[in-house]
């Protein structure tokens, strides 16, 4: 595995802020590059002169990071003052270090001023405790002003307090699975035959790292037919550049799911007939293949080597950038 493990996801005008749980965007913009060609002349390209194209991104590539001679061309004087701006443009990279090292270190800090916060949610929504009346009345009061802006009913003025189901009702039921649905990528991620798995979700935690820069999330089931892991995770380690001083992402473990092999969401199984060539008789084969899932999230995907271009390479770059966005 390569040495340069970094993955910078971050718009460079964004530099000075670390890239952390608490202060990226679920959106981020793409990113320009140097040797973009514009989309009516490639494709003007491809169609007329693919082999042109091709040629013609291979060089524009070659040029990015080359040294265009222009400083050795200066006096030596004027070359030395570079070199003085050198030293201070160093000197301004290790103040950066140690900002977003302070950054990173007060989230951590507010992290933990969170803590009661979470803790008293999983309380009410696994059904351990109920809201105080100060609670719900706020809460209604909170849901009353955000009407006019976006649909959000509260559940306590209008909801029958009597009735069979609100006897059997514990907690809230399906809080995470309604929570994910609602992010705008996680939804894309979660299937039909995922659903079933999520509704075993009782809380989902952010823990950061203590003896390094980084995070792990926890996500905790109850026992249920799918897996019999009871918590899954999977860790974000940073790495920081001594270009810019800022947080990347360095490597990404996750938890390896013990499947229970009736349920196993990673996979579908194809069944073909056959026919046998000189019996004429039919057999049913059947095949595992692998399956969309959302719980293709906590795999370990290893990044490939920097020199590798291959179109899976590329493919597993985008994978590993996706993941990291959606770890944030």
């Amino acid at each position: 595995m390569s040495e340069n493990k970094g993955v910078n996801i971050k718009n460079e005008k964004q530099a000075d802020t670390a890239p952390t749980p608490q202060n990226t965007p679920i959106f981020t913009a793409p990113l320009p590059t140097a040797a973009a060609v514009s989309s009516e002349t490639a494709d003007a390209l491809a169609t007329q002169n693919p082999a042109l194209l091709s040629m013609l991104q291979g060089r524009l590539g070659s040029l990015i990071g080359a040294p265009s001679g222009y400083i050795d061309s200066l006096p030596k004087a004027v070359r030395e003052r570079v070199d003085g701006l050198r030293c201070l443009q160093q000197q301004h990279t290790d103040i950066d270090k140690k900002l977003h090292l302070e950054i990173f270190e007060l989230e951590k800090k507010y992290s933990e001023l969170y803590a009661p916060l979470y803790a008293r949610r999983t309380e009410i929504v696994q059904g351990a405790a109920e809201p105080t009346d100060a609670e719900k009345e706020e809460g209604a009061k909170i849901a009353e002003a955000e009407k006019e802006d976006a649909e959000v009913e509260s559940g306590i003025t209008e909801a029958p307090e009597d009735g069979e189901d609100a006897e059997e009702a514990t907690g809230i039921p399906e809080f995470w699975l309604t929570a994910l649905r609602n992010h705008p990528q996680l939804a894309e991620l979660i299937t039909d035959r995922d659903e079933g798995a999520i509704k075993f979700l009782r809380d989902i935690r952010l823990v950061y790292l203590s003896d390094k820069p980084g995070f792990k999330l926890e996500f905790e089931f109850a026992e249920n037919p799918y897996f019999s892991n009871s918590v899954l995770s999977k860790t974000y380690v940073y790495e920081q550049s001594d270009v810019a001083g800022d947080l990347e992402f360095g490597s990404a473990q996750g938890t390896e799911i013990d499947w229970k092999p009736e349920n196993d969401l990673s996979v579908t199984v194809e069944t073909k007939k056959q026919r046998h060539k000189t019996s004429n008789r039919t057999r049913v084969v059947k095949k595992t293949v692998p399956a969309e899932t959302f719980f293709s999230f906590f795999a370990t995907v290893e990044e490939p080597e920097s020199d590798d271009d291959s179109e899976l390479a590329d493919e597993t770059r985008d994978r590993i950038e996706l993941d990291y966005e959606l770890a944030e």
